[in-house]
């Protein structure tokens, strides 16, 4: 078996991250097909343990990211882990899990781009930036509904955790070949979020300029130095998406294996799909793309 392919998806606390994921292990096969890992599952300690060292899971040392390295070195070299668990509704660690090398790893979390050795693990690297103020809900609605939080004490945790994300989470965007920003709409169905995509030039992205300008209604383009904005309003219509994935794939006939023209969702269904909250309430702010980082060699597929 040729050695996976390792895509991480780091983003804050409710930032979108599993929601997202859920639609690419769907695309890349399933479970039969993907390894996929949680960061949070390295967690060092419980909750009640991080409640008496006054420390949150969004500081590295609260977190085993030199295990999750070794772990995805395995991975990467087609080897099985034995990965830990942390159940967040009762913020408890649990047994370990075994999991088989398949031909690709989605690893999601909050930490994975925070060191350099980590960074280096990962082929592709995405960084979820969602408005503020719609993070804030979506978190607000999962850990009161699943994980047995009072709105108290989810409101308590997002001001404590403040000093944290600016400190460990969000400098991690500037090493993402890939920004994504989900942002609701004026649109009376909550569903339907805008996307916008920064491309950044670490990686060798779909050539899309012949059937994308920078301008219209629909899906655009924008050209950037050292990167490019790819915009999706949630309002595409379905016949659009379906031409603009059929020419997304005809670009990447290298995996092809991966694509199937009929009964599969549009990517304008699909984005929606992987993107929509139904609480997703919040004022939309402009994504605004950061300077690339230094550049890494371009990513090819066989």
């Amino acid at each position: 078996m040729a050695r996976p392919i390792v895509l991480g998806v780091v983003g804050d606390s409710g930032a979108g991250k599993t929601t997202l994921n859920r639609g690419v292990v769907r695309i890349l096969g399933g479970g039969g097909q993907v390894s996929y890992i949680s960061g949070d599952d390295y967690h060092r300690y419980g909750r009640d343990q991080r409640a008496e060292l006054g420390i949150t899971p969004l500081d590295p040392a609260a977190n085993h990211l030199d295990v999750l390295r070794q772990h995805l070195d395995h991975l990467r070299a087609s080897e099985p882990i034995l990965k830990p668990n942390y159940d967040h509704r009762s913020g408890t660690l649990g047994a370990p899990t075994y999991v088989r090398p398949h031909p690709y790893v989605v690893v999601e979390g909050l930490l994975n781009f925070h060191t350099e050795r980590l960074r280096d693990a990962h082929d592709i690297r995405v960084f979820l930036a969602p408005p503020e103020e719609l993070r804030r809900n979506w978190k607000l609605t999962r850990d009161c509904t699943r994980r047995g939080y009072t709105t108290h004490q989810v409101l308590a945790e997002l001001d404590r955790r403040e000093r944290d994300v600016d400190a460990f989470i969000a400098p991690q965007r500037r090493y993402a070949d890939i920004v994504v920003c989900f942002m609701p709409t004026d649109d009376p169905d909550p569903g339907k979020l805008d996307a916008h995509l920064i491309l950044r030039g670490t990686l060798k992205h779909p050539d899309l300029t012949p059937v994308l300008g920078p301008e219209g209604d629909g899906p655009t383009l924008v050209q950037g130095d050292g990167e490019m904005l790819l915009k999706i309003p949630g309002s595409t219509d379905s016949g659009l998406a379906s031409e603009l994935e059929e020419a997304v794939w005809d670009r990447m006939r290298y995996a092809s294996r991966l694509w199937s023209p009929r009964g599969r969702p549009s990517a304008g269904a699909r984005i929606r799909m992987c993107g929509t909250r139904p609480e997703a309430r919040a004022p939309t702010r402009r994504c605004t793309p950061d300077r690339p980082p230094r550049l890494r060699p371009v990513l090819t597929f066989p």
